[in-house]
């Protein structure tokens, strides 16, 4: 089930002990999404409203968020009017995407004020308004909708709020006049079409469903059936061929069910993940984009001192010719383009040598010498020049990994390691900026309670060994490719412990996708940084070495403390 008009029934009935509750804070974690933590019960309750055009829902949400420095206008325009609000009432128009929440406070004036948040999830036309119940007059949203983007409604400050257009449908939970019997006699139309077409709010795969049941049994019996389990969810999320959720296990949906407590706990996993991976990519192209451009000329520049190297294995050629040229120097007339003379490095077979002739015979001998000196020399150069390329494209390919596995949070380390190395400018600050505060790194559980730690970037993995982890701590990395430091917070772990960690050291690398990833472990105190290493770099020595394939379910389960 996608969030469709059942879901978002479903979900504004979880979401009722919300009502009577007060506003008491208001950030705007990310551009698209917004959460009012609203007290309600003697509880705070973080209630996420997004209109991110991938991942746009409703719900409660337990997954931590860093707060930005800068509030946004809309925030500020949030906060100025709901602060302290009471939300009076929370509802779903008809059967639609659409939710209202009616908030009550007072003006500047002390005067009542009522106003509406409207949010309304249709992926990219997705957006959060404040409106003005008494003017029906926009105060602000969160996404600007100029006449050039939309001819039928402009969302705008200022404008009068004009809702989406409304659906020519029937609202399933209000009909009662078995319409779905006439469907089922359509025999050259699937049903789940049908029932699209006719019922308001139901996704491909809510109406695939709600066909298979009105089929399987008696039809009035099995619709009353399903829309009353939905004011009774399961939530249920199924791991097949794709992974998909449901307010209630769907029979269509085929794979291993994992149910949850509530709805919100429900979209929390299921959109960990994928959410985080799209805040990371948003937030961090000014990252990647810089990134790239570097990565692209270091690749390059290994190419073409490549092809320098191996023009040096001509060097001797170009001997060879010289001291030919030398023994019969007699036979070399000046102004002659070439000659061809015996190779006695060769059986005296002839070999057509190329001059100039606008030098004399000697100073042609000279030259194919200086060349021969000159590529001789560029070796050592060249070898020299390569190793340092190829560790700056390692070392930038690994933080392009370490982007790839980030939490949002993690990007400022990163940046502030670009920064500090030159690879990327440092924006201009009035006064002195102060110190950057390195992230945590994150913490897991192995099944029998012990802590593993793991560092998302360089910095933070210079922080976690060198200076969070014990000396007898076990250190483990992904083998000779990028990825985090991991570390067991213990001396001797058990056997699952370790391969739990080496898990979690494969999982957070390059070979992320791979089978049978090594993964080397040794005690912290045999770590060493070189003098002058870039950020991240240690050597160790005397190393043993596991192997594990990532697994991304048993990653989701050391996140949890277990219950021992």
């Amino acid at each position: 089930m996608s969030f469709d008009g059942l879901f978002t029934h479903a979900m504004a009935k979880e979401l009722q002990p919300l009502v009577g509750g007060r506003v008491n804070k208001i950030t705007q974690p990310y551009n698209n999404e917004v959460i009012l933590t609203i007290r309600a019960n003697r509880k705070n309750w973080p209630l996420l409203l997004s209109a991110n055009p991938q991942f746009a829902r409703v719900q409660i949400t337990q997954i931590p968020y860093e707060n930005p420095k800068v509030p946004t206008n809309f925030t500020m325009t949030l906060r100025k009017y709901l602060a302290s609000a009471t939300l009076q009432a929370l509802t779903q128009v008809k059967n639609d995407r659409v939710l209202h929440l009616d908030f009550s406070t007072r003006d500047e004036l002390g005067d009542d004020l009522s106003l509406r948040l409207v949010v309304e999830i249709m992926a990219r036309h997705s957006n959060l308004t404040l409106v003005n119940l008494k003017t029906g007059k926009i105060i602000d949203l969160i996404r600007h909708v100029g006449p050039d983007q939309d001819r039928f409604r402009t969302l705008l400050p200022g404008a009068t709020y004009v809702p989406a257009p409304a659906q020519d449908k029937v609202d399933p939970f209000t009909d009662d006049t078995r319409g779905y019997r006439e469907l089922m006699k359509t025999p050259d139309v699937p049903l789940a079409q049908l029932l699209q077409r006719h019922y308001q709010g139901l996704a491909g795969d809510s109406a695939k469903e709600l066909a298979a049941r009105l089929a399987a049994s008696d039809p009035d019996e099995a619709w009353d059936d399903f829309f009353a389990q939905l004011d009774h969810p399961r939530p249920t999320i199924t791991t097949g061929a794709k992974v998909s959720f449901s307010a209630l296990p769907y029979q269509t949906h085929e794979g291993q069910a994992q149910t949850f407590g509530s709805l919100s706990e429900m979209l929390d996993a299921f959109y960990a993940q994928k959410a985080e991976h799209d805040r990371v990519r948003t937030q961090g192209d000014n990252l990647i984009r810089p990134l790239k451009t570097l990565i692209e000329r270091d690749e390059k520049k290994q190419k073409k001192l490549q092809q320098t190297l191996k023009d040096t294995e001509q060097a001797d050629e170009y001997r060879i010719r010289g001291e030919i040229l030398t023994t019969y120097l007699a036979q070399v007339k000046r102004g002659d383009t070439s000659v061809t003379l015996p190779n006695f490095y060769d059986a005296m077979k002839p070999l057509k040598i190329s001059l100039s002739n606008q030098l004399s015979p000697s100073k042609n001998a000279q030259k194919y010498f200086s060349r021969y000196q000159k590529l001789r020399n560029a070796v050592a150069y060249v070898n020299e020049q390569m190793a340092q390329n190829q560790s700056e494209l390692d070392y930038l390919t690994g933080i392009m990994t370490q982007i790839e596995i980030a939490s949002p949070k993690d990007l400022a380390d990163i940046r502030t390691e670009l920064q500090e190395g030159g690879y990327l400018k440092a924006h201009k600050q009035g006064k002195k900026a102060p110190k950057h505060k390195i992230a945590q790194p994150e913490q897991f559980y192995a099944s029998d309670g012990t802590k593993i730690w793991v560092g998302k970037n360089n910095l933070q993995n210079d922080q976690l060994t060198l200076h969070k982890a014990a000396k007898t701590d076990i250190w483990l990395h992904a083998k000779d490719v990028p990825g985090s430091h991991v570390i067991i917070d213990a001396a001797r772990p058990s056997e699952k412990t370790l391969l739990e960690a080496a898990m979690l050291a494969a999982y957070f690398s390059k070979s992320r996708a791979s089978a049978n990833v090594q993964v080397d472990w040794i005690e912290v105190k045999k770590i060493r940084k070189p003098n002058g290493a870039k950020p991240g770099f240690v050597v160790y020595e005397g190393q043993r070495t596991v192997v594990v394939t990532p697994d991304e379910a048993v990653v989701e389960r050391l996140r949890h403390q277990p219950t021992i």
